[in-house]
């Protein structure tokens, strides 16, 4: 797990190359599920389609809960397209880890703090143009950084500072946590032979079954949180329906 990333410098930008590649494969392992469930969808689901739409009422019960249900409509594919990136990235390097000349070349992508804070940022970004879009840009200061009073501006521009790395590290922390254990118990039933592969492979497969467990929880914490990020930023005058209609 000590291996570097191959890095390549292009127009004098550096581009980790490993960081692309599982990127670019997520995406298009997401693309692909999520292309072939939805094709000959049928009015009574069946097999895949039953999987996906599942998938997507799942992410809006998440939106749902988070903010009132016209705005959660808003951003149900957005939960959707967050749960499913995040979980596949989650996964990659749970079956493979593939290291050519000392260079690690494939990896889980929220493996990397320099994914995960992207990620965050990204997210929290988007919270502050959406909310700027439901309410102008001076409705939006006062509701977010001014409101109830004043003298919390200070503390709330550092909450979005805070919100963003507890948002990043706490995904990056427990995927990487997940695929150095892994290394180490593949070192371990490497070391001595036939008896340390008796101890590791049971040991492996039940550490495996318990990452997956872990980065699944993680996908739905960083999907939810995004959700109730978003709530705080689009949703204000709306708040008291929005409990009124939850009860």
């Amino acid at each position: 797990m000590d291996n570097e990333n191959p890095i390549v410098t292009l127009f004098g930008l550096s581009f980790n190359v490993t960081n692309t590649i599982v990127i670019i494969s997520a995406c298009v392992i997401v693309f692909l599920i999520t292309f072939i469930c939805t094709r000959n969808l049928q009015i009574k689901p069946t097999g895949k389609q039953n999987f996906i739409e599942w998938v997507v009422d799942f992410t809006g019960n998440i939106a749902s809960s988070a903010m009132s249900k016209q705005q959660s409509e808003k951003f149900r594919l957005l939960g959707f397209t967050v749960l499913t990136f995040v979980f596949v990235s989650n996964m990659m390097g749970l079956p493979l880890m593939l290291t050519i000349d000392d260079y690690q070349m494939w990896k889980s992508p929220t493996a990397d703090p320099v994914i995960t804070l992207t990620l965050a940022a990204m997210v929290i970004v988007m919270t502050h143009y959406f909310g700027v879009q439901e309410q102008g840009v001076k409705n939006y200061f006062m509701n977010s950084f001014v409101r109830p009073v004043p003298f919390l501006f200070p503390i709330k521009i550092f909450e979005e500072f805070t919100n963003t790395l507890t948002l990043a590290l706490r995904l990056y922390g427990n995927i990487y946590a997940g695929e150095i254990l892994l290394g180490l118990i593949a070192s371990l039933a490497q070391s001595q032979g036939v008896l340390t592969w008796i101890v590791g492979i049971p040991l492996g497969m039940a550490w495996q079954g318990f990452s997956i467990f872990i980065g699944s929880i993680q996908a739905f914490v960083f999907t939810t949180l995004t959700m109730v990020y978003l709530s705080h930023k689009v949703e204000h005058e709306d708040s008291t329906d929005h409990i009124k209609e939850a009860a």
